[in-house]
């Protein structure tokens, strides 16, 4: 399939196709599952039936980047030493 119908598709590799043949066409429909977690524009997407507000979207986008920062940095306690050094 060329990759400008993929695209336009949003198909990735591993993506189920529907195929229906007639006489004088076959039709391929992507299958898109009635599941929750849907890819959108390439991003999966979680869906829970209920809109969130956007306290609740900020407060954990909040969590998420302090946890990533407390892993980026390494948490510990007290100050750092280079351990090379000596006093």
């Amino acid at each position: 399939m060329p990759k400008p119908v993929r695209d336009e598709l949003q198909l990735s590799p591993g993506d189920l196709l529907e195929l229906e043949s007639s006489e004088h066409q076959i039709v391929l429909r992507p299958v898109r599952g009635s599941g929750p977690l849907r890819k959108k524009r390439g991003v999966w997407v979680f869906r829970s039936g209920e809109r969130l507000s956007a306290r609740t979207v900020n407060d954990t986008i909040t969590e998420i980047r302090q946890g990533r920062d407390r892993d980026n940095l390494g948490a510990h306690d007290g100050p750092r030493r280079n351990p090379g050094k000596t006093r």
